[in-house]
């Protein structure tokens, strides 16, 4: 910690505060959705918080649970036959991931086009929104676009929630809304005090006021399952017995390796992706060093499978939550996991007092931040090398709900993109008028040119007319790729039966019609790769 993280408590402080109220029921619900304890949703940001948040080399990137993972632990479990089997899997995965860091995997992320980042964050804030509209009206089901769980299409669960509102959650609701847009827009530029009181923990403060004062209405009580729930210990004996601990006479299992690797690269490229993501979020633009992050990641998952945890990774909700809230060191990354340990062992009755519905009011304007209109429409204007994977992104990832397969369309569809780009731009023409009975046509070659654009310069070869005078000017490329000197040499043939000369221009000189391009390359200077 240096003297720079104490300098900026007075933002980090405030902004830890928003992030632990929104890791809070995130830790939760997707330790339920893992089929884990739920405590050990708690632990895992706990430990992100304090022991990522401080080997980490990124200033506002915030780890815990991360809900890519759930599907994976779900399952893990159930093939491991035991949650205790599972935690040597996740103590195994960290191992795997400081590995990683030693060697510099890291680097890996930085290959992400911007495009396919933009549309992760885009899509996260839609399934964020989509998924927080339930708990805001105090509805008890969640809903997806395409289910099988023959609930019904997307609109009729749209319906659903509406014909099926509980008042009180409603109403907090729309108040903490109210609160967290009037603090945002209003009250955050009136005065210092509304800068460091922040609209969220506001919101929660008249949330749990709003519960108790309503408890007796008939109306617009809010019922236990609609509010946060902790696990409340009875004492020291009882907290202590909410963790779990690895049973390592698994180790030697093939499924728990199996199931350890796939930890360590999911949870790596996760984290990753996140940085890369967060860095463009960042209005301070910091860097984050990325194989330090997986080592601090490595580490994190050590100790979380020691003691109970699921598997970490950076995560985008509560990292756009902090910088949303001006966190501006990795201060307020260790605070908010201090905050989630004091919370769970001093007061777990008082969290558990806390609508659903002002978290998911909290969360509504994370994900309407990660996803606004304006981003689309600047994407179009971009162009369709940018917007369509970016669409390609975001619609698997809504549509599935699965960040890993919306990051594969839209990876596939930007290699795409790029393969077209270069098929078209491996070359320039430029065909002036006859002269003596000939065509002039030059062939400037790009800077690189590979295997990709064999099929358009074969294509431009093969359209030249009879009769034809053929500049093909070299001199600004650097890689030639081997395919495409033989596709010149054996033009060299067909050249002759249709009469065309060949101009060959290079830094070496001149050459008319070159016997062997084969031969003429493999003379070049050493500064021109083969």
């Amino acid at each position: 910690m240096n003297l720079y993280m104490f300098k900026t408590l007075k933002n980090d402080i405030p902004a830890s505060i928003v992030v632990f109220f929104v890791a809070l029921p995130l830790c939760l619900g997707i330790a339920l959705a893992s089929g884990a304890p739920l405590f050990s949703g708690v632990i895992a940001g706990i430990i992100g918080g304090i022991v990522v948040g401080s080997l980490s080399g990124s200033k506002i990137g915030v780890s815990g649970p991360a809900a890519g993972l759930a599907a994976i632990v779900l399952a893990a479990i159930s093939t491991l036959g035991s949650y205790e089997n599972f935690l040597v899997a996740v103590v195994l995965g960290g191992i795997i991931q400081l590995v990683f860091g030693f060697l510099k995997a890291g680097v890996i992320g930085y290959y992400f086009p911007s495009s396919v980042i933009k549309g992760m964050l885009t899509g996260i804030g839609i399934i964020i929104i989509l998924k927080q509209i339930p708990h805001f009206f105090g509805y008890d089901k969640t809903f997806t676009l395409f289910n099988e769980s023959g609930d019904g299409t997307f609109v009729s669960q749209i319906l659903g929630v509406f014909e099926d509102i509980q008042m009180g959650s409603t109403v907090i609701g729309i108040i903490a809304l109210l609160i967290l847009l009037l603090w945002d827009k209003v009250l955050s530029k009136k005065g210092k005090i509304f800068s460091i009181i922040q609209g969220p923990l506001v919101a929660v403060v008249v949330g749990i006021i709003f519960f108790v004062a309503t408890q007796s209405n008939e109306t617009l009580s809010i019922s236990k399952s609609f509010l946060v729930s902790v696990p409340v210990p009875d004492g020291f004996d009882s907290f202590i017995a909410q963790f779990s601990f690895p049973n390592f006479s698994a180790i030697l299992e093939s499924d728990v390796w199996v199931v350890a690797f796939t930890i360590a690269l999911v949870a790596s490229l996760e984290t990753l992706l996140c940085v890369e993501a967060t860095d463009k979020l960042d209005p301070h633009k910091n860097v984050t060093p990325t194989n330090r992050e997986l080592i601090a990641q490595g580490t994190g998952n050590i100790i979380s499978g020691l003691i109970g945890g699921l598997p970490i990774t950076q995560v985008i909700v509560r990292s756009s939550a902090n910088i949303q809230s001006g966190g501006r060191s990795k201060m307020s990354a260790v605070i908010h996991g201090f905050l989630l340990l004091i919370s769970v062992i001093l007061i777990p009755n008082l969290l558990n007092m806390i609508p659903l519905s002002v978290l998911a009011a909290v969360l509504l304007i994370v994900g309407f931040k990660l996803a606004k209109p304006s981003l689309f429409k600047k994407m179009y204007e971009s162009g369709w090398k940018q917007f369509v994977p970016f669409m390609a992104t975001v619609l698997p990832m809504v549509i599935t709900g699965d960040l890993l397969k919306g990051i594969g369309m839209g990876l596939f569809v930007g290699i795409v993109v790029i393969l077209i780009k270069s098929y078209q731009n491996s070359h320039f023409l430029h065909i002036e008028d006859k002269s003596n009975g000939k065509h002039k046509i030059k062939m400037t070659l790009a800077e690189e040119v590979t295997f990709f654009n064999k099929g358009a310069i074969l294509k431009e070869l093969h359209s030249l007319p009879r009769d034809t005078y053929l500049e093909l000017d070299v001199r600004e490329t650097r890689y030639l790729d081997n395919d495409i000197i033989e596709i010149l040499d054996d033009f060299t043939f067909k050249a002759k039966e249709r009469h065309i000369d060949i101009k060959l221009i290079s830094e070496r000189g001149i050459v008319e019609n070159p016997e062997s391009f084969i031969e003429f390359f493999r003379l070049r200077p050493k500064t021109v790769e083969i």
